[in-house]
């Protein structure tokens, strides 16, 4: 084990080490700052990777949680990012099975919505602007008689059905890390970037950790900040001769959510068409959940980080859904809320929902270089992480030619399954053949805690597991379903320190938890720091 696989140790031996030295400091680990890493690392870069929070804490952890090309986008005319994001859906699939799967949606018609025709030519569209391997096309579907028209108002009838994809969002920013590290990046979590000061060949960055403050010598920037992109160019770096490095402008668009508890047995999701021109969906979440969403209300650049959801939002969420669903939902039944703050471009247009979700790199390389990040989605992420990389590489004289791309066909952390169950086939046919070996190996395991550790952490559950023979062998039972070992791996391997971490980012387990239970978790961690 070298000293970045254990983040405690990493931190404790870099604090009294020199300072640091790397080709590119990356300031953000979100989906994009982590993939960007990932990708710099893999071609040979030193790379050094520092987050203000956790991982993945804010933006990247609040998302719908698709992979997507975004059908609606289509209306906005935006066809070169839906075809990019459709590029991608089966690439990432078949990256981690395990934290991504196919998912198919019901959009019932609403004839005072779009009219037919408008739906089957957008569908249309939607099956042939890139390749498809794996996930089905689209068709009709009769309401009356298929499983997803049970759940849903007498009066939809008729229906269409497509694919998508599902992510667990959090993880697969820490599988992103992850690999980086396994590079040889440095990942540095709860470590804020307070200071980067721009000269001719490098940049000198003042980074501010739990061990205290740090330099950092680097001969590029990438700013990967989400929501505080903007902010980091007019307040943390610096150029040489004081000027603002900021030539953009973001606007922040909050998306919240709400959980409810299951509102239907089959395993589709949903597309609703609101009369506000929107959509919402709603989706199999967790087993035993339904998660609704989202919302589009642009927000102050004040504080992103603390974006809740309003009563406003939430009122509107069960409205939409209940103009749908048989059974009403209210307030009432919600069960747990959450909410992203999406960072994008500010193009001037006046609907939030019609500002384009596509990325934008802007490389600057009037001294040492920087390269920014602004808008993108989680979908596009791999793509936007390797067109950064390209970019730096250029700016640092080495372009692709020398060090080339690799991440397209490349297996995110305990997404190679083969060794489990030979040849990949279709990914979600693969993943049940993989918990079917894995409740083979540990023949002892509860099926259920079997499937959970093969969702989170694929091929790397043996690590996790370790040399355990029997349920005893897993330690205290700190939480339900929640053993000591586990809670040791994720500590030590995936920089997990408290029980919002563990419960709300690296699983969904709080959704099932009491607060002394919670509490449980959080006393674990801090005995065990």
């Amino acid at each position: 084990m070298n000293e970045y696989e254990n983040p405690q140790a990493a931190v404790a031996a870099t604090s009294i080490a020199p300072d640091l030295d790397c080709d590119v400091l990356v300031v953000g680990g979100g989906i994009n700052g982590c993939g960007i890493a990932r990708d710099l690392a893999g071609r040979g870069w030193r790379v050094v990777l520092c987050e203000k929070d956790d991982l993945a804490s804010h933006t990247s952890s609040s998302s719908t949680k698709l992979i997507h090309g975004g059908l609606r986008y289509l209306e906005y005319y935006e066809f070169s990012l839906v075809r990019k994001a459709l590029q991608e859906r089966e690439v990432l699939l078949k990256s981690a099975p395990h934290i991504m799967w196919p998912l198919r949606f019901v959009m019932p018609h609403d004839p005072s919505m779009r009219p037919a025709w408008m739906v089957r030519i957008g569908l249309f569209m939607y099956d042939h602007l890139a390749r498809r391997e794996v996930l089905p096309g689209s068709r009709g579907v009769d309401l009356r008689t298929h499983a997803a028209g049970a759940p849903l108002k007498k009066s939809y009838r008729r229906g269409f059905v497509y694919s998508d994809g599902w992510v667990d969002d959090a993880r697969l920013v820490v599988l992103n890390a992850m690999d980086a590290r396994a590079k040889g990046a440095q990942v540095l979590t709860r470590t804020r970037c307070v200071g980067a000061q721009r000269g001719a060949d490098g940049w000198t960055a003042t980074l501010d950790g739990p061990q205290g403050e740090r330099k950092v010598r680097a001969r590029a920037v990438v700013n990967a900040a989400g929501p505080w992109a903007e902010a980091f160019l007019r307040g943390v770096a610096q150029s040489a001769k004081g000027e603002t490095l900021a030539t953009k402008s973001l606007r922040l668009v909050k998306g919240s959510h709400i959980v409810v508890p299951r509102l239907f047995e089959h395993d589709h999701a949903y597309i609703f068409q609101n009369p506000d021109k929107r959509i919402i969906f709603a989706i199999p979440y967790q087993q035993d959940f339904t998660l609704i969403g989202t919302t589009d209300v642009e927000i102050s650049k004040d504080d992103p980080g603390a974006a809740k959801i309003s009563q406003d939002e939430i009122d509107y969420l069960c409205t939409q859904a209940s103009r749908y669903f048989e059974k009403p939902i209210v307030p009432a039944d919600v069960v747990w809320t959450y909410s992203g703050v999406r960072p994008l471009l500010d193009d001037a247009s006046g609907d939030p929902s019609a500002v384009t979700r596509d990325y934008l790199l802007e490389a600057n390389a009037t001294a040492a270089p920087l390269l920014s990040v602004w808008g993108g989605k989680i979908t596009t992420f791999r793509k936007l992480a390797e067109d950064a990389a390209d970019e730096v590489g250029k700016m640092l004289g080495q372009d692709r030619s020398q060090r080339p791309a690799w991440t397209g066909g490349a297996f995110l952390t305990g997404g190679d399954l083969s060794t489990w169950i030979g040849a990949p086939k279709r990914p979600d046919d693969d993943f049940e053949r993989f918990v079917g070996a894995v409740q083979t190996r540990y023949s002892w395991l509860e099926a259920r805690l079997a499937r959970r550790l093969a969702r989170a952490y694929g091929a790397r559950v043996d690590t996790v597991l370790g040399d355990a023979q029997s349920m005893s062998d897993l330690g205290e039972e700190v939480a339900p379903g929640l053993h000591a070992r586990e809670l040791q791996y994720l500590r030590n391997e995936e920089w997990a320190v408290s029980a919002e971490d563990v419960l709300w980012r690296r699983s969904k387990l709080g959704l099932r938890y009491t607060p002394a239970q919670r509490e449980q978790v959080e006393a674990w961690l801090r005995h065990h720091a």
